[in-house]
């Protein structure tokens, strides 16, 4: 069962030492307690201090003219190919558990919403679910991240899954039985949210295990484009399901799926793994990791950003089934379509990022910047079907943000803090729910869903900007205005260096 983002291929890292700026997002190099490394000229230390420029920024947006294009190789066309990651054979069985698992992790989430709304008649009441599932994330996402750095990956994956699947089981002998009751649903919703405390950074952190560095933003891609395309499916199943027979067979199907990647788990081969030295039992684990977040810009503000976004942006089960009961008065068939609509969108934006061979963070930020505006956009949508196509575009931004902001860390971070700084990219994208859904209920309640929508859209879109701008300015960059062929262009370039000015004796 995925639960986050949900939540992209370059080359291994190359010497830092030789290698000139790349306009790639590379992994950090293996020592654990060194700064981060930027090349520099010549004659320069190639050490630089932790809170150096954004090369991930700066090398973005470096003039064509400094890029001489490369010829196409077959090796560039390797790296081309959209599902390179899937020759691997342990990422193919990882690959295909998810799939069966994903279609139930969505058919449950689009019944324990739909069930919520129809025990208690409150977006209230759906955002307290969102938010018990989360809480956990937020309360105890570190310490999760600290044990997946010690243990084998694979080991607690096994756990993490057989508990949510018992969890699904649980709730589908409740519903199935007519006892079900919204606390019910809580308990249950809690119970998930703690098991992925440790699923969701062990999951995130043992794809590269699987893959290796040089496949790894494929296989970030691919994962998010699993997860999404479950959603064309599930919300579609569940709909015909909640309609027909109940919510109880979903959730009994979503506790079965769970045998999928438990099976994979098994059959996969350990010596074909890519193994990484695990952190030793040791004192401030935890503060280690939060202070090698907060020396690094380009993994501090890309983080800060996807918190604010999965705070106040990505409230859709309270937003979708509002506008589908109150505003369109259409019931669960329009709530599922809309969360079809937008799985459709995803897919596209995952499938892009992993053809993409590069991560930069201005797609980042152009794409944080576009969810938002699109989300007021939606808001204000007068008709139906103009809401509801809005969810295509909406998803794919969504989804950029999210494989951009996943593949950029990892790549960025040594292996042996892997686990940690996944576990707070996780906690504040998801475990902010816990703060943002309530409010987005209780304001969907008081002033209606089309204001809740705005409020999400409005945030996201300051974020947005706010962190570019810092970004930019981090990367020694500046914003250039021009003309380009009689018309207007926005350019990210080098901030220009005064040059001294002397004058004859």
């Amino acid at each position: 069962m995925s639960t986050g983002p949900g939540a992209a291929s370059v080359p291994a890292p190359p010497n830092p030492h030789t290698t000139p700026p790349s306009h790639e997002v590379r992994e950090a190099p293996p020592d654990t307690t060194g700064p981060l490394h930027r090349p520099t000229a010549p004659e320069a230390p190639p050490e630089a201090p932790p809170n150096a420029a954004v090369p991930a920024v700066t090398a973005a947006d470096t003039p064509p003219a400094a890029q001489p294009a490369a010829p196409q190789t077959p090796a560039s066309r390797e790296r081309a190919s959209m599902f390179r990651s899937l020759r691997v054979r342990n990422y193919r069985l990882f690959f295909v558990g998810q799939v069966v698992s994903n279609v139930g992790t969505w058919m449950q989430r689009i019944a324990q919403d739909w069930l919520v709304l129809s025990l208690a008649g409150s977006s209230t009441a759906v955002g307290v679910t969102m938010a018990l599932q989360f809480l956990p994330m937020l309360l105890f996402g570190l310490y999760g991240g600290v044990l997946v750095d010690r243990f084998p990956k694979r080991r607690l994956l096994f756990l993490t899954q057989t508990s949510m699947a018992v969890t699904g089981l649980a709730l589908a002998a409740l519903t199935l039985s007519g006892q079900v009751q919204v606390w019910h649903v809580y308990v249950a919703a809690f119970a998930v949210g703690m098991a992925t405390v440790v699923d969701n950074p062990a999951r995130q952190s043992f794809v590269s295990e699987l893959v290796g560095p040089d496949q790894l933003q494929n296989a970030v891609s691919l994962n998010s484009a699993n997860f999404q395309s479950a959603r064309l499916v599930g919300p579609a199943v569940a709909g015909v399901m909640i309609t027909t027979v109940g919510s109880g067979w979903a959730f009994l199907f979503n506790g079965l799926s769970f045998v999928a990647p438990i099976i994979g788990l098994l059959l996969m081969r350990t010596r074909d793994l890519h193994p990484v030295r695990r952190a030793p039992r040791a004192k401030g684990q935890l503060r280690e990791g939060l202070r090698y977040v907060a020396g690094r810009p380009q993994l501090l503000w890309p983080i800060v950003l996807v918190g604010f976004i999965g705070t106040f942006g990505f409230n859709f089960p309270v937003w979708l089934s509002a506008y589908a009961d109150d505003v369109f008065h259409s019931g669960a068939g329009s709530y599922s379509l809309f969360n079809t609509l937008m799985a459709v969108g995803s897919v596209a934006g995952a499938l892009l990022a992993a053809r993409r061979g590069t991560t930069r963070l201005r797609v980042l930020i152009g794409g944080a910047l576009a969810f938002g505006l699109l989300e007021i956009v939606a808001a204000l949508a007068p008709s139906y079907w103009m809401f509801a196509l809005l969810m295509v575009p909406i998803g794919m931004f969504g989804l950029t943000v999210n494989v951009t902001t996943n593949t950029a860390i990892q790549m960025n971070t040594d292996p042996v803090m892997r686990g940690r700084v996944m576990a707070l990219y996780m906690m504040v994208f998801l475990g902010g729910t816990p703060l943002g859904a309530p409010v987005a209920g209780w304001a969907t309640d008081a002033y209606g869903a089309r204001a809740g929508f705005v409020a999400g859209g409005v945030v996201s879109t300051v974020a947005a900007v706010t962190v570019g701008l810092i970004l930019v300015r981090a990367g020694g960059l500046r914003l250039s205005m021009g003309w380009n062929r009689g018309h207007p262009r926005m350019r990210v370039v080098p901030r220009e260096r005064a040059v001294p000015v002397t004058t004859a004796a």
